[in-house]
């Protein structure tokens, strides 16, 4: 069986980008929800700052999203080559 690399790459950007969201509008509305993990992902990307407003929330989905698709098209390409080799 063979991975599309779009495909996956796709489909991990947008479901990664929608967690982002989600826990940036939750953080949003109730205050402390989902903060810490917030504060997680703003050590990883940088420029990225877990603060409340609207715009930190669309730029941590937009990080979301590309490292999603970025992690899902190595992750197809990867299985690919390995199952190539009959791994």
């Amino acid at each position: 069986m063979k991975f599309s690399i779009t495909g996956l790459a796709l489909a991990s950007g947008i479901l990664w980008g929608l967690a982002m969201l989600g826990m940036g509008l939750a953080n949003l509305i109730w205050g402390s929800y989902g903060q810490q993990f917030l504060q997680t992902m703003s050590s990883v990307y940088v420029g990225y700052h877990a603060t409340r407003s609207v715009a930190g929330v669309v730029v941590g989905t937009l990080y979301g999203a590309v490292d999603g698709l970025i992690g899902g098209a190595v992750f197809a390409w990867l299985y690919n080559q390995l199952a190539k080799l009959g791994v």
